[in-house]
């Protein structure tokens, strides 16, 4: 090889070298794409000024800030979320996703930052106290909920008492407009909306399992998981978890 390419060759190795050392930093300062599904009051829902606001808002703008992180949330319709995810269109979603079994063989997730329990949704003067008074009866649930997954072991997926909707306020307008006999749905967000209608009330029935909310990533993404978990750990460390779950729920935490 003469001198010349000699040189060449280097200045060319040292250029790969270069950018290797700076594409990392530059692939941790791009912006993160943040799926929500902004019909889930108090959790995400848009205000009037159109902006999407909530508890989970706040919770991952206040991880984000912890960690450094730029992020955008988009408002993504929950039958949609982990599709979106799984394409690459967003990379991460935070919008009161239930930790269960069947997910965690697909997604990755943080650990609960939410403590969560099923809870069902009926007119003001049914008699129906447990999931199984619920035989025969037409259920509202979000598709591909944990309501949904609840419903369909109890009386069969194809039980054309199940109906199926994309968000939360249309299983409760459902409700109230009389064309099912109740609705199911996560105790925040169904508590939420049924306080908003004096016809309706709720039914906790024991049997549910305890659950929890996480923030979901791709499997194996262990690099932003760990970012996102250690960000959460944080937030409660300093005490801007509590002050954000009580500016919502006006109460104290059911999780740390």
């Amino acid at each position: 090889m003469t001198p010349t390419r000699r040189a060449q060759a280097l200045g060319f190795a040292a250029a790969v070298m270069a950018f290797g050392a700076l594409a990392p930093a530059q692939a941790q300062n791009r912006e993160l794409t943040v799926a929500s599904s902004a019909t889930y009051a108090p959790f995400a829902f848009e205000n009037k000024d159109k902006q999407i606001v909530g508890f989970d808002i706040d919770i991952i703008n206040a991880i984000a800030r912890q960690q450094g992180l730029k992020i955008k949330i988009v408002n993504t319709p929950f039958t949609g979320i982990f599709g979106a995810l799984n394409n690459g269109d967003v990379d991460l979603v935070i919008s009161g996703v239930t930790i269960n079994e069947k997910r965690k063989q697909s997604y990755d997730f943080t650990p609960p930052y939410f403590a969560a329990r099923q809870l069902i949704a009926l007119p003001k003067n049914s008699t129906v106290a447990s999931l199984k008074d619920l035989t025969g009866k037409k259920i509202a649930v979000v598709s591909a909920s944990t309501a949904d997954d609840i419903a369909s072991r109890e009386f069969g997926k194809t039980s054309p008492n199940i109906r199926r909707f994309e968000s939360t306020p249309l299983i409760i307008s459902e409700l109230a407009g009389g064309g099912v006999d109740a609705a199911m749905g996560d105790n925040g967000v169904i508590a939420y909306r049924v306080s908003q209608n004096p016809d309706l009330k709720t039914v906790d029935d024991k049997s549910f399992p305890e659950e929890g909310f996480g923030i979901v990533v791709k499997k194996g993404d262990k690099a932003l998981l760990d970012k996102l978990s250690a960000g959460l750990a944080a937030i409660r460390a300093d005490g801007s978890y509590v002050t954000i779950y009580k500016k919502w729920f006006n109460k104290d935490p059911n999780v740390r």
